[in-house]
């Protein structure tokens, strides 16, 4: 049996991860949260100890290291963006591999700085990719890799998912804590991107905005127009009409591709790999990180080239 702290335990996700410690049948010892409304731990580990001060948390570890002989196998970090690397860093000196959300870091030199820590401390650094279990990704991926090496498809990425206003009042609002909107809400399509077409070619932006962002882009074996929001607005009618939030479509070469089922157990499956040791490290995850940088800092060319139809409107 592993021990597992969580940093981040009232975030949205952090359920996701203790269903997975749990599923795979390990123990979590020490939550971490700045706010305290984390009721949901008793759902899964009613024993493990909570702090809402980083200091107790660390000195509670170290607690139980030496006095308890109890060592920890992992830390998993649920927290915003910008504290994701400052937490992997704690867990890396702490003994214990780090599992984080995407993005794994903000800025693409961090992720050569992480990488001489692994080195230095012999510690992993793990990320959860969990698009790249999903059943109709894998097989999109097969039918890429056995097709012609020189087909290019021609894709269309459109995910929407509104937000309210307390969206721009979080950390969420803040580009340089969460990186905007194509870091919060698209890094994980650009992992899965990038895992099922190759190698990136080309990043062109033609909008970008707090609400939503656009752009095109070109891997070895695919031509992808995206678009990504969290305005209401763009929501198509059907959608509104059957009182949901939120629309998410992947169509290549006219077809869409469908994967709004499978979920379920994903968080637990990316953790048994990872205790496995075959989970995916710091390197795999280096283009995500580039794409959403290069979107972040790139000057917005307008409506040129080509661009996503949802820009039209």
């Amino acid at each position: 049996m592993k021990n597992f702290a969580l940093i981040g335990a009232a975030g949205f996700v952090a359920p996701r991860h203790m269903k997975a410690i749990k599923d795979t049948g390990h123990n979590l010892v020490a939550t971490l949260d700045k706010f305290d409304s984390v009721g949901i731990i008793d759902s899964y580990f009613p024993n493990a100890d909570f702090f809402v001060e980083f200091e107790r948390f660390d000195r509670h570890l170290e607690k139980l290291k030496y006095e308890k002989n109890i060592n920890l196998d992992y830390i998993s970090i649920c927290t915003p963006n910008y504290l994701h690397d400052a937490h992997i860093r704690t867990a890396l000196r702490r003994g214990a591999d780090a599992i984080c959300e995407k993005p794994l870091v903000l800025n693409p030199w961090n992720v050569d700085k992480l990488a001489f820590m692994e080195k230095e401390t012999g510690q992993r650094i793990w990320n959860v990719l969990q698009l790249r279990l999903h059943p109709s990704i894998i097989a999109l991926r097969e039918k890429v890799k056995n097709g012609p090496k020189v087909k290019i498809y021609d894709v269309d990425l459109t995910y929407l998912t509104s937000r309210g206003n307390w969206y721009f009042t979080s950390w969420k609002g803040d580009i340089s804590k969460s990186g905007g909107i194509a870091t919060n809400i698209g890094v994980h399509f650009y992992d899965m991107l990038s895992w099922v077409f190759g190698d990136l070619k080309e990043n062109i932006v033609h909008i970008h905005a707090p609400e939503k962002a656009a752009g095109y882009l070109e891997f070895e074996q695919a031509r992808v127009r995206w678009f990504l929001s969290i305005d209401y607005n763009y929501i198509p009618e059907e959608i509104k009409a059957k009182g949901q939030r939120t629309y998410r479509s992947i169509n290549i070469e006219g077809e869409e591709l469908e994967f709004s089922g499978g979920f379920t157990d994903l968080h637990t499956q990316t953790y048994q790999q990872i205790i496995d040791g075959n989970g995916y490290g710091i390197q795999e995850t280096r283009t995500a990180i580039d794409i959403v940088h290069d979107i972040r800092n790139n000057k917005p060319v307008g409506l040129k080239g080509n661009y996503h139809p949802l820009l039209k409107k």
